[in-house]
């Protein structure tokens, strides 16, 4: 059975890795930016916050702060809406090449 310090070490553990997943995206554009030679933003970059956005939002929700969790709640939605963007464009760019 799980006790409740074990249950607040496995939240920690959530916590952290949503911030790891997070931070990430930061990492997978400088060295995009840096292999190209100018600014760069990988479709991972989108992955990397929509995961870390939702690990964190959960992490946020268990801590029950409206701060945090409105902040996550909001760039939340404008991580997916812009995959939604990036896979739209690809769609447009097949259908234009076929």
């Amino acid at each position: 059975m799980l006790t409740s310090k074990m249950i607040n070490i496995i939240w920690l553990a959530v916590g952290f890795a949503g911030q790891f997943l997070f931070s990430m995206r930061f990492i997978i554009q400088w060295i995009k930016s840096e292999k190209q030679k100018r600014s760069v933003i990988p479709i991972t970059f989108w992955y990397f916050s929509l995961s870390g956005g939702i690990v964190l939002l959960a992490y946020a929700i268990h801590k029950r702060d409206p701060v945090f969790i409105m902040g996550q709640l909001f760039g939340t939605f404008i991580y997916a809406r812009n995959l939604y963007f990036v896979h739209l464009e690809k769609r447009k760019t097949a259908q234009t090449i076929s």
